[in-house]
């Protein structure tokens, strides 16, 4: 049985701030199905949930050293669903209010990647493969073929390295390499990590890794462009031979319409029309909204970053709201310019928008249940979750071709075989965007063909199956199995 050590900085349920929390809570129960024998580590950060915590079984406790600091180390195990986790314990590294963002962040995943490392022995585990995730697990690869190259125990261990989002790298001061990472300066001079006179850590992993995949088909062509590079293209046009664009799923059980908790009025498929115009009316009455049945609700759930397309919808949500019978529902946080124009855009149409500037997983859902469309006009994407789960619960994406949206959002069309699930404009142009919403609302008032598209929306396949096995052909590959 192929053994699979899956090493990230977030896991769900337990803690996540994005998209890397979902598949590295998902891709490992998907791996383990396929019968691959896998782990999970993480930092045992202090706001993981109280339900969780009570549960862990403390394992280890010991010291590690990052370079001349010594450092308390500790294992925490957890059997959760089928699948052994393990919580790398230190309180001065993780006992803090959120995950990234602190000064010694390089220190802090240093000390992590090398718990990793060394806890294999005490586990007893010895992984056929490491697969790392972003810039935060990036030094286990440098540290396995630098520190551990002479040790038969982890001399046949390979690594895959994932890009979640080539724009977080894991930039620090030259000095770090030496005084943290505790590898010596030519692997500076020799490029390996130096990044205009600073060391990053992506780059150091994108040259070790084994193996690179990224989370669409097309980012993985995107990012080796300059425009979509962030400086790195370079490094992935050398390494081109070695990376492979595997497109996320979803987890179907949480997400699924018919059996979801949070939503007021469960459907599938064959009642789907009907029933989110019931979720609809429950929503438009707990946001304060006129209730309408027959209104189109456009969503928009996200973080309120330019990244993010934002700078195209305050270009054209004024002009959409005064001439189209639609209402535009928000939830998210992000940067306070962005909150406070829509918290202003919903002063200036209050019977049209609602803006809910906060997090809330339970609203999430119910948004996505009433909402005949989503919208997601990123101005890069690398792979997107939203857009997978608004399929599954039958609002229409509206998206930019781009990245991982491109991947999995097929345009409709209705004068071929009214094939398609979205909505999509090529160009990153505010005009093009307020075009694909306005071809998307002429097909919403055809009672026909939203019921067609909306059952082509929930009959897409985003389950985590074809990507688990991508993936361990790919682990195959390199342990040079069939």
């Amino acid at each position: 049985m192929l053994k699979l050590l899956y090493v990230a900085s977030e896991v769900a349920p337990f803690i996540k701030t994005g998209g890397l929390g979902d598949v590295a809570g998902s891709l490992p129960k998907a791996l383990s199905e396929q019968g691959t024998d896998v782990r999970v580590v993480l930092p045992k950060y202090s706001s993981i949930a109280q339900e969780y915590r009570s549960k862990m079984k403390k394992i280890y406790s010991g010291i590690i050293n990052v370079t001349w600091r010594k450092k308390y180390f500790g294992i925490d195990e957890l059997k959760y669903k089928g699948i052994t986790f393990y919580f790398i314990d230190n309180e001065d590294y993780f006992k803090r209010d959120g995950l990234y963002g602190y000064k010694d962040d390089a220190e802090r995943f240093v000390f992590f990647c090398r718990a990793v490392l060394k806890m294999l022995p005490i586990i007893k585990f010895w992984p056929d493969v490491i697969h790392l995730n972003d810039w935060q697990t990036s030094p286990v690869s440098v540290l396995l073929k630098l520190e551990y190259m002479y040790d038969k125990k982890y001399q046949d261990i390979k690594t895959v390295y994932t890009i979640h989002n080539l724009k977080y790298q894991g930039i620090f001061p030259k000095a770090v390499l030496n005084d943290i990472v505790g590898i010596d300066y030519r692997y500076f001079e020799n490029g390996d990590f130096e990044f205009f006179n600073n060391i990053n850590f992506m780059k150091a992993g994108l040259l070790y890794a084994d193996a690179l995949t990224t989370v669409s088909k097309s980012y993985a062509e995107e990012i080796k462009d300059p425009y979509f590079g962030e400086q790195l293209d370079g490094v992935l046009r050398r390494r081109s031979d070695c990376l492979t664009g595997i497109t996320n799923g979803i987890d179907q059980d949480e997400y699924n319409p018919q059996t979801d908790p949070f939503i007021p009025v469960p459907y599938t498929v064959a009642d789907a029309l009907e029933k989110k115009i019931e979720n609809k009316v429950v929503l438009q009455k707990k946001l304060g909204l006129p209730v309408k049945r027959n209104i189109p609700l456009i969503a928009f759930i996200s973080r309120l970053v330019e990244a993010k397309g934002i700078d195209l919808l305050i270009r054209i949500l004024d002009e959409l709201l005064q001439y189209e019978n639609v209402q535009f529902v928000l939830l998210g946080t992000g940067e306070y310019k962005y909150q406070e124009w829509f918290q202003n855009l919903q002063w200036r149409f209050p019977t049209k928008v609602s803006v809910n500037t906060t997090f809330d997983n339970k609203l999430a859902h119910q948004i996505y249940a009433a909402s005949s469309h989503l919208l997601m006009p990123s101005r890069y994407e690398p792979c997107g979750i939203s857009q997978m789960i608004a399929l599954r619960y039958g609002s229409i994406p509206i998206v930019h071709a781009i990245g991982g949206l491109k991947d999995t959002i097929i345009p409709y069309n209705s004068h071929t075989t009214s094939s398609g699930n979205g909505f999509t404009f090529p160009h990153y142009n505010a005009h093009e965007l307020l075009f694909a919403i306005k071809r998307a609302l002429e097909k919403y008032n055809d009672i026909i063909m939203r019921r067609r598209i909306i059952k082509n929306a929930m009959s897409s396949d985003h389950s985590w199956n074809k990507s688990a096995k991508q993936y361990r052909d790919l682990y195959k590959k390199l342990l040079k199995k069939e």
